[in-house]
């Protein structure tokens, strides 16, 4: 498996540098005087170049392969740390009422998202590299690293923030993390979509970027990863909801500092790490993909409301546990399952579409989540429970339309 290795450490820094922020952002906008909705304008922004440059990058890997695209989408993502750490050392001037530093904070998430659609070329290049029979456990391999940065990147970021140097500390940290994939990236990871496997770049225009349900056409997929798509959309909605929010409502609801938030947090990421590298694989094997899809979804929709009933943490963690194995099944299900049904040719554009729909609900909803939750605070998630119901919805409609063989994935 020494082949992946590049692979996994790029799927690491890319859930290391996204959760290594998730303690500190809150604090950094709040430092500045900024009102709460700023976190969520900051993630939005982020996800909103990346749904620009997730299907460019994809395609882009289909006809230039994967290597280079990789070292390109890396070498922004350095770039943008290094934007980071100069925003925090500048003075807090005002700037159309609201201070410089937070500014250019909001440049470096949009240069880390318009090269850090590389999640789509990675997992191309994980297709490219594996079997059918492969597929569903090497995804399951990458959702366990996700677990392992999600675990590592709040601790790390509340600890590296808890310094003398402050956030200086953690963005430093992201800095070291990123060259290191980078070097690796050049080092070691072998192109995986050869000359005679690549096919030529078209051009593509602006509204065919922006509006997924063209390019759905266009790419013409199997009829279940277009109910896939319809499903991830909705419970890719409800996470961009519940990233806009769940830092600002751990705050609230048990008054975390930094350093408490990130060490809470690493415990959310212990369980996330356990459910996806053996409870959702177990679930895998037994029940089959798209069963465990729809558990997960279940157990989302239980979770939203069960975290809002209490306010002991004894009690909440459990409750969150819920919530939690519901997205650690969904998350390695959705790419298997997408990936065993693409067409080998256009691995790299299907999973671009797949990462752009995840990339505009995060790009749409995170900042609105963060206005409603301040208006109507944890009533938000009593209400959420609609959009992974709604994924039930269509799978059960796909299934009744397609029949159950279709979907034994």
């Amino acid at each position: 498996m020494k082949k992946f290795i590049p692979a996994y450490l790029l799927t690491f820094v890319n859930v290391l540098g996204f959760s290594l922020l998730m303690p500190i952002l809150p604090f950094v906008v709040d430092s500045y005087g900024a009102p709460k909705w700023v976190f969520g304008l900051l993630i939005t922004l982020y996800s909103a170049f990346q749904f620009i440059g997730a299907p460019l990058l994809g395609s882009m890997s289909d006809a230039k392969g994967r290597k280079p695209i990789l070292l390109i989408s890396q070498a922004g993502t350095l770039l943008s740390w290094i934007i980071f750490i100069i925003a925090i050392c500048l003075p807090e001037y005002q700037i159309l009422g609201f201070a410089l530093p937070l500014w250019i904070v909001a440049l470096s998430r949009i240069l880390d998202g318009i090269t850090g659609g590389n999640t789509s070329v990675t997992n191309a290049y994980v297709s490219d590299m594996t079997t059918l029979k492969e597929k569903s456990y090497i995804f399951g391999y990458l959702g366990g690293i996700v677990g392992v940065g999600m675990i590592i990147g709040p601790g790390l970021g509340g600890i590296t923030a808890s310094t003398p140097i402050g956030y200086l500390g953690t963005l430093l940290t992201s800095v070291l993390i990123s060259t290191v994939t980078l070097i690796t990236i050049f080092k070691w990871l072998k192109e995986s979509h050869p000359v005679e496997k690549r096919t030529l770049k078209q051009k593509v225009s602006l509204w065919e970027v922006i509006y997924i349900p063209l390019r759905i056409k266009k790419v013409d997929p199997s009829p279940m990863i277009k109910v896939l798509f319809s499903m991830k959309f909705f419970f890719s909605a409800m996470m961009g909801f519940y990233i806009g929010t769940m830092a600002l409502f751990l705050i609230d609801l048990f008054g975390f500092n930094v350093k408490e938030l990130g060490f809470f947090m690493f415990i959310i990421g212990l369980f996330l790490s356990f459910n996806q590298a053996f409870v959702s694989k177990f679930f895998i094997q037994k029940l089959g993909a798209f069963k465990t899809l729809i558990l997960g979804l279940l157990c989302c929709a239980v979770g939203l409301v069960a975290i809002t009933l209490t306010k002991n943490i004894w009690l909440f963690i459990p409750s969150y546990y819920i919530l939690n194995l519901g997205l650690s099944l969904c998350f390695p299900v959705f790419n298997s399952l997408i990936s065993v049904n693409a067409n080998p040719k256009k691995q790299g554009e299907i999973m671009g579409i797949s990462e752009a729909i995840n990339s505009f609900c995060m790009a749409c909803f995170p900042v609105v989540s963060a206005i409603i939750y301040t208006a109507i605070g944890s009533n938000l998630y009593r209400l959420l429970i609609i959009l992974p119901l709604m994924a039930l919805i269509f799978a059960f409609v796909g299934v009744k339309k397609y029949g159950k063989s279709t979907f034994q994935g």
